[in-house]
């Protein structure tokens, strides 16, 4: 069970996040925190597997010890490129739009939780720099054309979800899966899932 600590400064904001993450039996809420002030502490009390916060802060602002005890989502609203980067650069897993689908933050808690980066496609091309043309006509072409199976997996991959909900969405074993996310890896020529998320936009195979 994946222990998940929840970071709202508004109470109403708190109580509908904790009401997302607890619709999910994989998940447990372990405390809550207001602010940065009160968040470190928690981090050590509660000590979670991954923290869900929407907070309005420069993700600078986050100390390295909460940084390594934990990772860290975040909701936050149409941020700028600059500042998705910089939340990267400090540690952070994820960054979510704050209108995303309750069954979207669950997938990206599990893929944190897994140790996997996650950020919305919509916010790729902001983060991403135009491929020059001569690489576009390069790359034009697959080494090897993605099945059925791995358009569907791939299409998942790029939503943010993990693993074990495209298992469960797809009616097929997380072994399975995993088969299925190296191949896609593999034809595309991608070190990360993010880096093939965003070649499959630049090859229309993902339509934003």
């Amino acid at each position: 069970m994946i222990r998940v600590l929840i970071a709202a400064p508004s109470a109403i904001a708190r109580a509908g996040l904790e009401s997302i993450v607890r619709s999910s039996s994989a998940f447990e809420v372990v405390g809550a925190a207001t602010d940065l002030a009160s968040l470190a502490s928690a981090i050590e009390r509660d000590r979670p597997d991954v923290v869900l916060a929407d907070l309005e802060f420069d993700p600078s602002d986050i100390g390295p010890a909460e940084l390594a005890a934990a990772p860290f989502v975040l909701l936050a609203d149409h941020p700028a490129g600059s500042w998705m980067m910089e939340a990267l650069r400090s540690g952070v897993r994820a960054v979510l739009p704050r209108d995303i689908a309750p069954n979207e933050i669950l997938a990206a808690i599990d893929a944190a939780a897994a140790g996997l980066t996650v950020l919305h496609p919509s916010d790729l091309p902001a983060l991403l720099p135009a491929a020059p043309v001569a690489e576009r006509a390069a790359s034009s072409d697959l080494t090897e054309a993605l099945t059925p199976r791995e358009l569907e997996v791939f299409a998942m991959l790029a939503e943010g979800a993990g693993n074990k909900t495209i298992a469960w969405k797809l009616g097929i074993s997380e072994h399975t899966v995993k088969f299925h996310v190296a191949s896609i890896m593999g034809k595309l020529n991608a070190a990360t899932r993010t880096e093939a998320v965003a070649i499959g936009i630049r090859k229309g195979l993902i339509l934003l």
